[in-house]
């Protein structure tokens, strides 16, 4: 038995993902951290002992990899060369051959294998193309179970992704096969530019994300959460709030913001509302360039109360609807992702059968 391997390497954790010849989903892997502070030659050995450990589960060994999907966040070149990114170290993992680097580690185990590269984004809309269409069938993998919630569609030839994580990532499919762009860059919705009354205060505008303020990322990510909750917390009306007796980082203050809006918190309820206006205009801004069939809001909002998710995604296709010429306000509706967090590995893996 060959098998393939799906790898996403995120600004905070990364995870492998294993699939058998005939395209069956076998194998997806708990998220393990991404050392981003210790630089990719420390993430690369990570990857190669989950990758190992993994494919123990069905008695097999590297000899039995034909190729590895690897994805990690961007900008980088079609070869995987990474070039400055927000959501990795720059000082370290500025200019790193990744993709080669992963093959040469993997190689030492197993000659023959080789690494294919995709953006992260890209592996995302990639990741849910295959899932929806069937591209690859997860039905019998134990360790991941698709959300239902959402129905699936098998008519769909194209869908652009955003994925909202310590960044803001984004993808397109056409015609059933990934856009990964002329040198590879294709789908940084997160750096398209927003309009001021996206943002609720001017501080908010302030967040440079990049090389530019008011970006989509600057409003839509765990690194705009941070940034728009360390002001609210000191503001006169919030300085009770329990958030200001957290011992952890802002940070880590911030990754708590989706339990407390399920739980009715007026500050996270505000702070995701405000995420949820910016994204439908993201989604407006993409689909007046791409007219696609499907848009699809993916990350961790999608894990999300079901009442938080309603919330959500009405805010942002209202804010969709607001902004949007006549001629495209006949979108049916956004849709959250049916892979959750897994999206990109999955999109990874399916790029491995390349």
């Amino acid at each position: 038995m060959r098998y393939f391997i799906g790898v996403d390497v995120g600004g905070t954790t990364s995870t492998i993902a294993i699939g058998d010849e005939q395209r069956n989903l076998r194998f997806v892997s708990d998220q393990f951290p991404t050392r981003s502070s210790a630089g990719p030659v420390a993430t690369i050995e990570d990857i190669s002992q989950q990758i190992v450990s993994g494919l123990a589960r069905f008695g097999a060994t590297a000899s039995d990899v034909a190729k590895v999907g690897l994805a990690t966040p961007g900008p980088a070149t079609l070869d995987g060369v990474l070039l400055k990114t927000p959501n990795l170290q720059a000082d370290l993992w500025n200019q790193f051959p990744i993709r080669q680097g992963l093959q040469e580690r993997l190689r030492e185990i197993s000659p023959s294998i080789e690494v294919n590269y995709i953006g992260d984004g890209q592996a995302a809309a990639l990741g849910e193309f295959a899932i929806r269409t069937s591209a690859i069938d997860w039905t019998a993998c134990e360790t991941f179970a698709s959300d239902l919630r959402v129905p699936k569609r098998t008519d769909i030839q194209s869908l652009f992704f955003v994925a909202v994580g310590t960044g803001l990532g984004g993808g397109e499919v056409r015609d059933g096969k990934v856009v990964p762009g002329s040198q590879g860059r294709a789908g940084h919705a997160g750096h398209l530019l927003l309009p001021h009354d996206a943002f609720r205060h001017e501080h908010d505008r302030k967040n440079k994300v990049g090389n530019a303020f008011c970006s989509a990322e600057s409003a839509i990510s765990l690194t705009a959460l941070t940034y728009q909750l360390e002001y609210r917390l000191s503001l006169e009306i919030y300085r009770n709030h329990p958030l200001n007796s957290h011992t952890g980082t802002m940070k880590d203050r911030a990754k708590t913001l989706r339990q407390l809006s399920d739980a009715g918190d007026a500050l996270a309820i505000e702070l995701l509302d405000d995420q949820a206006k910016a994204i439908g205009i993201v989604m407006l801004m993409v689909n007046y360039i791409g007219d696609y069939d499907l848009l699809v809001i993916g990350g961790g909002v999608c894990d999300m109360s079901d009442t938080m998710r309603e919330r959500y995604q009405k805010i942002a296709e209202q804010s969709y609807y607001d902004h949007a010429l006549d001629g495209f306000r006949n979108l049916s509706s956004l849709a959250f992702s049916i892979c959750g967090d897994e999206a990109s590995v999955l999109g990874a893996l399916r790029y491995s059968y390349e």
